[in-house]
């Protein structure tokens, strides 16, 4: 089995998007990878966040996932800065890439935009944290967005050039798992902008955690226009609501939008809508319930979150304590 190494910052509640692009992604790879999954809390805190806050929403970020089908005892689950390898293996990365190299990363670009003199180092430095993260592992294929694509591929930069700087063959090439068909599900009030938990308004997006009653008042309430369904997708263009609503039934489905319009051509929205709403609850309200349940149980949360701990140190500890080594520091 090829190792797996995946991330998800803890900060903010996981969102439908989330789910489609990465969680259910990381619960079907379960099955014929090793998966080492983590709570990035140490790439969360490249931009300030409330300590206790940040707490809680590990602890509720753990407990979605296990919701959602992530086995713990088969794969590991852990929060990232209880495992010291990530740090110090991110600092000798800093001082193996180029500057040049992060100057090109546009995710820093777009993230800070033009106040970028006043965002933390770290944020800057974030794609070799990312390189540690993958690279304590050894791990040969990461599940990742379009969006941090640009980000693996450094990854693979800074692993060549530790290779060739200490004339060894030491760290792996690493492989992007790029999911085919991953749904673009966007906000619910404005599908003109991506779904984000970051968002101010609660009412743009349908949240791991929302309960029946939650959902059907959001998508009822989710912007639409006055035209009925058409009959084939070309009829969604110039329509983004219309289609972010669409997309999201046929993700959920596991069908095809063009299987959703046959099923639903000449419809307006009310219908619609709650036809949508049958699908999300069915989908979502039990892991919510599920995320409840652990929720009540903080203990054991923290106790999976440590045993997740100790069994990925047992595989990164080994691996930077060897780089250490090749470096020339004395152990």
């Amino acid at each position: 089995m090829q190792r797996i190494f995946s991330g998800i910052q803890p900060s903010g509640i996981p969102q439908l998007g989330n789910y489609l692009g990465a969680i259910r992604n990381w619960v079907n790879l379960q099955a014929d990878h090793e998966c080492v999954f983590c709570l990035v809390d140490m790439h969360a805190i490249t931009v300030w966040q409330d300590p206790a806050k940040l707490r809680s929403q590990t602890l509720t970020q753990a407990a979605i996932l296990l919701a959602s089908g992530i086995d713990a005892e088969k794969h590991i689950l852990f929060n990232q800065s209880a495992v010291s390898a990530h740090a110090r293996l991110a600092w000798i990365f800093n001082c193996v890439t180029r500057l040049g190299w992060l100057n090109r990363m546009t995710q820093f670009k777009d993230k800070a935009g033009k106040d970028r003199e006043n965002h933390s180092s770290g944020l800057y430095v974030y794609p070799n944290l990312m390189a540690a993260d993958i690279l304590a592992y050894k791990a040969t294929r990461v599940p990742v967005g379009e969006d941090q694509k640009q980000h693996l591929e450094l990854t693979n930069d800074i692993a060549q050039k530790f290779n060739h700087d200490y004339g060894l063959d030491f760290f792996p090439t690493v492989e992007a798992l790029i999911p085919p068909a991953a749904a673009r599900v966007m906000s619910l009030r404005d599908g003109t902008k991506k779904m984000s938990k970051s968002d101010p308004s609660a009412q743009s997006r349908i949240e791991m955690t929302d309960d029946a009653d939650t959902i059907a008042l959001k998508i009822r309430r989710a912007k639409t226009d006055t035209d009925v369904l058409p009959a084939d997708e070309s009829g969604l263009e110039g329509r983004p609501e219309a289609k972010n609503l669409v997309t999201i039934y046929a993700a959920l489905a596991d069908t095809s939008i063009a299987d959703v319009l046959s099923q639903h051509e000449g419809q307006g929205f009310g219908p619609f809508k709650q036809a949508l709403t049958d699908v999300v609850v069915n989908a979502i309200a039990p892991i919510a319930q599920e995320t409840t349940r652990l929720m009540q149980n903080e203990d054991h949360l923290v106790k999976t979150l440590r045993s997740g701990a100790a069994r990925a140190q047992a595989i990164a500890e080994p691996i930077v304590s060897e780089v250490e080594k090749i470096v020339g520091f004395v152990k």
